[in-house]
C-alpha cells in the first residue's frame, strides 16, 4: 500500500498523523528516562542500605566479624552492593543507548519532516498558482468572446442604419475586427495554458505528491521500527546484567552456605575463656569442733586472714566471681582482662603499633629520596623544605617504638612473636617473676616425690631465672616438660636431676606425650 497513490488527497492528515509520531517518540524517550531514574535512584537506595549495615570501624561490630554468620552478612552486603552497581550499570545503558540516541534521532526526524512537507506546500502552492492562472485565462477568453460578440452587433446595427455615416459604419467594424481578434488570442492563450495546466495537474498527483508522500512514508515506517529497536534494547539491557545478577545472588547463597555454627561456638570460647581453672571444692569447716577455724583456699571468702595464712597452696581461681571494676576499653595493659583475653589484646595492639611504625617509615623514605631530588636538582625544590617533616616522621616512630617496647614487656610471659593459642598470660594483677613473697614455687617443691615427665620442650628465647623457684634456660635449649601451664603463664620443666623450676610458658615450645603418665590438660 502506497501513501502516494491511496492517500494523494489526505496531505492534511498525514501532517497530522507524522506529528503524532514525532510525539509518541518523545513519549516513549521521556518513559525510558524516568525508568532510568528509577534504577538509578534504586542503586544509590541499596548502596546506602549495604553501607548503612556495614560494620563501623574500631567498634565491637568489627571485632563481631570474626563469626561466620557475620561473615557470611558482610559478605551479603558486599554483594548486594555489586547488585546496586548492576542496576547503575542499567541506567547508563538505558541512557547511552536509547535515550542519547532517541534524542539525536528526533532532531534528525523533525528536520526531515519539516522538509518533506515544505516540499509538497511547495508544490500544492504552485499546482494552486497554475489552476488560478488557467481560471484567469479562461474568465479573459469569455470576457473576450462577450467584448467580440458585443461588438459585432454593433457593427450590424450601425451598418443597417441609413443614417449613420460610412465612416462610423468602417469604425463599428474595425472594433468589431479587433474584438474578434482579442478573443481568438484569449482562446488560444487559454486552450495553451489548460493544456499546460493538464500536464502540471497530473505531474502533481502522479509523481510530485506520490513522492513526497513515498519520503513521508519511508521515514514513518523507519520511526517505527527505530521504536521497535529501542524496545528490544530496553529488554536487552535488563538482559545483559543477568548473568552479573545471578553471581551476585550466588554469592550470597555461598555466603549463607558457609556459615558454620560449630565454628561459631568455638569463636565464643576463643573470645571470652580466661584460662584460669574453676574453683575448687570448699572444705567443710567443723564448727562443732572446740578448734580454731582456717578459712579453706578455695572459699569465696576474701579475709584477710585466708590472704596472709601462708600455709597450703592457692589453687582455686575465683575469676568468674569478680567484678570487672574497669569499665570500657580499661587500662592500656589490658590487666583488668583474664590471661588468654590479655594476650590477645597485647598480640593485637603490637601488630597496630608495627603497622604505624612501617607507615611512618615508608613516608621517611619516600621523602628521603625526594630530598635527594632536590639535593640533585634544585631547581625541583628546596631540601630544607622536607626537614620539618622528616623530624616529625622520626619523633613518631620513636614514640611509637617507646610504646611498642613498653608493651613487649608488660610481662614476663610476653614473647615478640605470635605464640601459640594456648600460651596463657595471667591478668588482673600485673605479673611478676616469682619472689619471696610469692612461695608458691617454693612449697609445690619442698616435700613432693620426683614428678614424672610428661613431654619435652624448646626453649624460643633465653630466660635469666633470677627468682627463687625458676630456672635459667638458653635459646634453642631442649628441656623436660613435668607439669604443664595451669592458667598462670608459667610451666614447670627439668633439666636433670637436681635441676627443675618454672619458666614462662611463651618463651618455650612444648610436645607433650600424648599417653604420658601425669599429663594433664588445663586449656
Amino acid at each position: 500500500m502506497s501513501w502516494g497513490s491511496e492517500l494523494w488527497d489526505q496531505f492534511d492528515n498525514l501532517e497530522k498523523h507524522t506529528q503524532w509520531g514525532i510525539e509518541f517518540v518523545e513519549k516513549y524517550t521521556k518513559f525510558v528516562k524516568e525508568r532510568s531514574e528509577i534504577e538509578t535512584n534504586y542503586a544509590k537506595q541499596i548502596r546506602n542500605l549495604s553501607k548503612k549495615y556495614q560494620p563501623k570501624k574500631n567498634s565491637r561490630e568489627e571485632e563481631e566479624s570474626k563469626f561466620t554468620f557475620c561473615q557470611a552478612f558482610l559478605t551479603s552486603l558486599n554483594e548486594l552492593n555489586d547488585y546496586a552497581g548492576q542496576h547503575e550499570v542499567i541506567a547508563e545503558n538505558l541512557t547511552s543507548q536509547i535515550i542519547t540516541e532517541l534524542s539525536r534521532y528526533l532532531q534528525e526526524l523533525k528536520g526531515e519532516r519539516k522538509s518533506h512537507f515544505h516540499d509538497g506546500r511547495k508544490a500544492q502552492q504552485h499546482i494552486e498558482s497554475s489552476w488560478k492562472q488557467l481560471e484567469s485565462c479562461k474568465r479573459r477568453f469569455e470576457r473576450d468572446c462577450k467584448e467580440a460578440d458585443r461588438a459585432q452587433q454593433y457593427f450590424e446595427r450601425m451598418d443597417a442604419d441609413i443614417n449613420v455615416t460610412k465612416a462610423d459604419v468602417e469604425k463599428a467594424r474595425q472594433h468589431a475586427q479587433s474584438r474578434h481578434q482579442m478573443a481568438s488570442d484569449s482562446k488560444s492563450d487559454y486552450s495553451s495554458y489548460l493544456q499546460k495546466f493538464n500536464q502540471e495537474q497530473n505531474e502533481h498527483y502522479f509523481t510530485v505528491i506520490p513522492n513526497i508522500f513515498q519520503k513521508l512514508q519511508d521515514m514513518e515506517e523507519k520511526r517505527i521500527d527505530r521504536i521497535g529497536v529501542s524496545m528490544r534494547t530496553f529488554a536487552d539491557v535488563d538482559r545483559q546484567v543477568l548473568p552479573i545478577v545471578g553471581k551476585c545472588l550466588d554469592g550470597m547463597t555461598k555466603a549463607a552456605e558457609s556459615i558454620e555454627p560449630k565454628t561459631d561456638s568455638k569463636q565464643v570460647v576463643e573470645s571470652y575463656k580466661s584460662g584460669f581453672e574453676p574453683p575448687g571444692d570448699v572444705d567443710f569447716e567443723d564448727y562443732g569442733q572446740a578448734m580454731t577455724r582456717t578459712p579453706s583456699d578455695t572459699s569465696l571468702s576474701n579475709s584477710r586472714e585466708a590472704k596472709e595464712k601462708p600455709a597450703g597452696k592457692s589453687k582455686g581461681k575465683l575469676w568468674p566471681f569478680i567484678k570487672n571494676k574497669n569499665k570500657g576499653s580499661g587500662p592500656e595493659d589490658f590487666s583488668h582482662l583474664p590471661p588468654e583475653q590479655r594476650r590477645k589484646k597485647l598480640l593485637g595492639k603490637m601488630e597496630d603499633l608495627n603497622k604505624d611504625i612501617q607507615k611512618e617509615m615508608d613516608q621517611r623514605d619516600a621523602l628521603t629520596k625526594m630530598k635527594d631530588v632536590y639535593v640533585k636538582n634544585p631547581q625541583m625544590g628546596d631540601p630544607a623544605s622536607v626537614d620539618p617533616r622528616l623530624s616529625e616522621i622520626a619523633l613518631n616512630i620513636e614514640k611509637l617504638q617507646f610504646e611498642a617496647q613498653n608493651s613487649k614487656h608488660t610481662s614476663p610471659c610476653w614473647a615478640p612473636v605470635q605464640r601459640s593459642p594456648l600460651t596463657q598470660v595471667k591478668a588482673n594483677v600485673n605479673p611478676v617473676l616469682p619472689t619471696s613473697s610469692t612461695p608458691e614455687f617454693d612449697d609445690e617443691f619442698d616435700d613432693e616425690e620426683t614428678l614424672p615427665t610428661i613431654g619435652t620442650c624448646k626453649a624460643l628465647y633465653p630466660f635469666e631465672g633470677h627468682n627463687e623457684g625458676t630456672i635459667s634456660v638458653a635459646e634453642g635449649e631442649l628441656l623436660y616438660v613435668i607439669e604443664e601451664d595451669k592458667g598462670d603463664g608459667w610451666t614447670r620443666v627439668r633439666r636433670n636431676e637436681d635441676e627443675e623450676g618454672y619458666v614462662p610458658s611463651s618463651y618455650v615450645e612444648v610436645f607433650l606425650e600424648t599417653n604420658a603418665k601425669g599429663a594433664m590438660t588445663y586449656i
